[in-house]
């Protein structure tokens, strides 16, 4: 069943130049879907756009955007408020600034289920708990500690625990494991996995890493300038690219034995396009 469907997004910037140019895809219940591409490619833009939390100063127009059969664009503030936690959650790459330093985990999530829930506070306490618990950090103490109490792993895990506490349709998980070293990113991933089957919840990923979307994911879109060049299944996409973009991004990961003097280096095959005649002709 189809969850998540975007129809011709574009974003733009203050002087109107097109940083994604129409791009369309779709996401079903319970999937995970990765969006691959290089920096710059307009991945995370796109990501935040779908729940309208673009950088003061972008721009967005899009056909359609829908999420279980509801459409998201002409909402109010306080819709798109009310959506933003409950349906649509999102894992940040900047984990730390999910938190603010001045209040205790457990004070941040409850102030997640004051303004989405008419729970008691017994309520609410008992269920950040459990959030807490269901990614590693049980225990009263871990729902009592400040954000700069715990490592680098354990908030990201923390950010987790935030992000799923009401249990949302859509995960967006923006390169969540980018600032932590391969155990942590690990155990994190893992956690996504298990709270994406226990939960039924869909997740958007977007990573570099093609090795964790060999591992997780069910379908796969390959981003280039602003566009989606290649999408569809993810055996089909990473083992018989059709495109020599993402034949060169798969090329660019080393093998674990015999690596190359060279790596095989994108820009080579990068297209002429309005982004970089503009990027030239201000150089």
């Amino acid at each position: 069943m189809e969850l998540l469907n975007v129809r011709e997004l574009k974003i733009f910037c203050p002087d109107n130049r097109s940083l994604v140019h129409g791009i369309s895809f779709s996401i079903q219940a319970g999937e995970w879907f990765a969006l691959i591409g290089e920096s710059g490619s307009g991945k995370s833009i796109s990501a935040f756009s779908l729940a309208d939390l673009l950088p003061n100063g972008l721009r967005r127009e899009v056909r359609q955007i829908t999420l279980s059969g509801q459409a998201l664009t002409g909402l109010s503030k306080d819709e798109l408020r009310n959506i933003r936690g409950t349906d649509i959650a999102y894992v940040f790459q900047d984990y730390q600034s999910a938190f603010t330093p001045y209040f205790t985990l457990g004070k941040q999530m409850d102030e997640v289920m004051q303004a989405h829930t008419g729970w008691s506070a017994a309520e609410r306490r008992s269920r950040a708990l459990r959030a807490l618990a269901e990614v590693g950090l049980e225990g009263p103490e871990a729902y009592e500690r400040y954000p700069f109490q715990l490592s680098g792993g354990q908030l990201q895990r923390a950010a987790l625990a935030l992000a799923m506490l009401m249990e949302p349709k859509l995960l967006i998980a923006d390169e969540p494991t980018t600032a932590l070293d391969a155990m942590s990113a690990a155990t994190v991933l893992d956690l996504i996995a298990r709270l994406k089957k226990d939960k039924g919840c869909a997740v958007l990923f977007i990573t570099h890493d093609l090795r964790c979307v060999r591992r997780y994911a069910d379908r796969v879109a390959i981003m280039q300038n602003g566009l989606i060049i290649e999408s569809g299944e993810k055996k089909e996409v990473l083992d018989k690219p059709r495109e020599t973009y993402t034949r060169n991004l798969l090329a660019s990961v080393p093998p674990i034995h015999n690596v190359p003097r060279r790596l095989p280096v994108l820009g080579d095959e990068l297209p002429e396009g309005e982004i970089f005649c503009a990027a030239t002709a201000n150089s």
